[in-house]
């Protein structure tokens, strides 16, 4: 069968350099390719041709795929051949749903991540870790006032709680502080913040939103989950000068580029972070493709053209608008529809999370986007979340009838069977999010939802089983943007403790990939030009130390990202990153953007160091 489809693919490829020898430009020169790539695994995600041994580009695009002597037929005098020296090419990276522009506020704030991505263990590792951020940017704290870090995460913390405002009042009683919770779902401030923000024993928790209070008091302890930590940290947000936001984006969009992204999502935009996108692309500095989904109840004025559209214009679209309909499993604020195995502290036996808005609200919205439409990506990590989002799109597509919408679940982590059985039926494509069986896995299975839930926590097994489409994700910056570790959770779902949750939701390397690239691209319609290795799509690929298709399956995670090149244009080079001192996670490699946002941040009153 191997042979088979190689047979056919290499037989369309003789056709198609055939017929680009044979053509002739005005001046009567064949056609040669600009850039052709051997000498080492190139995996093309095309069931028709899985594998080559060469691959030429021409105008950004892929001429030719398929036996070396075959592609090399198209070599001219200033064809540039490129030796893979036994890496692996593959597709870039395409993000089925991450966050690149707040991705810059991680790359650019005290990193409060846990290990492996950082080293906050435990509460005094947190404050310690602030106060050396403070200290490292002395001057700037000093002159303009707040301290923000991101990534800390209760569930990995040896105390297994938040921290409160005492906590960080240990770091500074005099500088606001503000610490973002690693889901981005909750947060933590000091007692100088929540003055400056005006929040007291009588100020009311939002719809959708709540502020935690000391016990037996109504005094805030400092953590605030959901709406009331999105309208602070957004008023903070839109402090930022323009500048300071493009150096945001640009930061995100560099730490992307160094893990293989050709592709990148922003979720969740505001009609400020689209406009800075915006800005950004005119300027011709964005040199991959952004696609963005402003959140319907902030961002709706951003839904008209000429950004919004199917296709980029200086490699930025607007591809559809977000709606968040719960909160985050492992800050235990997910919409269930059964009780958290372990409740949180203060809270009921029967607490089950909570919903983002009303029936209602759900079906307007939706209704709103199918009208005009618009394709959905709904945040929905609870299944009572998820109740709510099928029975919203049922109705939309009673009263406007099926088409190809491509309405998305983005997570859909505690999905029913009968759930995924809908989301067929109603042309739903789940995005997943396997990896939180590293990061949350143990954490979900001995406190979130208990053992038999957990198991089924992005069941993917069930998707593969009814022939479905689905993508898997990071949700950068809840984790880093590392394709190769969502690949690796895709396929082994090992906890960080090392047991398998969910064996049989694991699925086979080409399958990870196969969600991270082509159907990655088929849930932003962009299945014809991206995805695989084919004659005429966008040369954009990812060069690989190792190919995951033939690793052992738990070292998949280790692969690393040795070029990531977007329509035939090298965009970043792992030798050149760390020539200039830079890791691989360091948005400073390629363009300096750490030094721009920290003095442009400094001007806009927020104080931040590099990770």
């Amino acid at each position: 069968m191997k042979l088979k489809a190689r047979s056919i693919g290499c037989a369309l490829l003789t056709l198609a350099v055939t017929q680009a020898v044979n053509a002739q430009s005005e001046s009567g020169a064949k056609i040669t390719a600009d850039a052709i790539y051997t000498g080492g695994d190139i995996v093309t995600v095309n069931e028709l041709q899985p594998e080559a041994e060469a691959i030429a580009v021409k105008d950004g695009r892929i001429l030719a795929v398929g036996y070396r002597d075959e592609v090399m037929k198209l070599k001219g005098e200033s064809t540039r051949v490129t030796d893979l020296a036994g890496s692996t090419l593959a597709p870039g990276f395409i993000d089925p749903h991450g966050h690149v522009f707040n991705t810059g506020l991680q790359a650019v704030s005290a990193n409060l991540l846990p290990r492996p991505d950082g080293g906050v263990n435990n509460i005094p590792e947190l404050q310690a870790a602030l106060k050396a951020w403070t200290e490292q940017n002395l001057k700037l704290t000093g002159k303009y006032g707040w301290i923000v870090g991101f990534g800390y995460d209760d569930a990995q913390l040896k105390e297994q709680r938040h921290p409160t405002r005492d906590d960080l009042d240990l770091v500074s009683t005099e500088l606001p502080v503000v610490i973002v919770h690693q889901s981005g779902h909750l947060g933590v401030m000091n007692s100088k913040a929540l003055e400056i923000l005006g929040l007291k024993a009588d100020t009311k928790n939002p719809p959708g939103g709540v502020i935690r209070r000391k016990q037996g008091t109504q005094e805030p302890d400092g953590v605030l989950e959901e709406n009331a930590f999105f309208a602070q940290l957004f008023g903070l947000m839109s402090k930022l000068s323009p500048d300071a936001n493009k150096a945001l984006f640009s930061a995100g969009v560099s730490l992307y580029k160094s893990f293989g992204y050709t592709t990148a999502q922003e979720g969740k935009g505001s009609l400020d972070s689209v406009a800075t996108m915006e800005a950004v692309a005119k300027s011709g500095k964005l040199d991959i493709d952004v696609v963005a989904y402003p959140d319907i109840t902030v961002g709706i004025d951003a839904m008209k053209a000429p950004w919004l559209s199917r296709s980029y214009s200086d490699h930025f679209r607007i591809g559809g608008i977000k709606l968040t309909l719960d909160g985050s499993p492992q800050g235990k604020t997910a919409w269930l529809t059964k009780p958290y195995f372990k409740v949180p502290a203060g809270q009921p036996a029967d607490y089950h999370g909570y919903s983002a808005f009303t029936d209602q609200q759900v079906n307007g919205f939706v209704d709103q986007a199918f009208k005009n439409n618009w394709q959905v990506l709904a945040h929905v990590n609870g299944d009572a979340a998820i109740d709510q989002y099928l029975n919203a799109v049922r109705a939309a597509e009673k009263k406007y009838g099926m088409a190809d919408r491509r309405p998305v679940a983005i997570h859909a982590q505690t999905s029913r069977l009968d759930q995924v059985e809908q989301f067929k039926a109603l042309g739903i494509i789940p995005s997943f999010f396997p990896m939180h069986t590293f990061y949350w896995g143990d954490w979900h299975r001995d406190s979130v939802l208990g053992a038999d839930r957990a198991t089924n926590i992005s069941p993917t097994g069930w998707a593969i089983e009814r022939n479905m489409i689905f993508t898997s994700h990071h949700d950068a910056p809840v984790a880093m943007p590392d394709a190769m570790r969502v690949i690796s959770s895709t396929v082994n779902r090992v906890t960080r403790s090392g047991q398998v949750l969910g064996p049989e939701h694991r699925t086979t390397p080409l399958v990870a990939l196969k969600a991270h690239t082509l159907w990655s691209a088929y849930q932003h319609f962009e299945e014809k030009e991206k995805g695989s290795l084919e004659v005429g799509k966008l040369a954009d690929f990812v060069v690989l130390d190792a190919n995951p298709l033939t690793v052992e399956p738990l070292k998949i995670a280790d692969i690393k990202v040795l070029e990531t090149i977007k329509e035939g244009k090298s965009v970043y080079r792992r030798d050149k990153a760390v020539a200039q001192g830079g890791a691989l996670e360091s948005c400073a490699a390629s363009d300096a953007c750490f030094a721009v946002a920290s003095r442009a941040l400094g001007h806009a009153g927020l104080v931040h160091a590099h990770h």
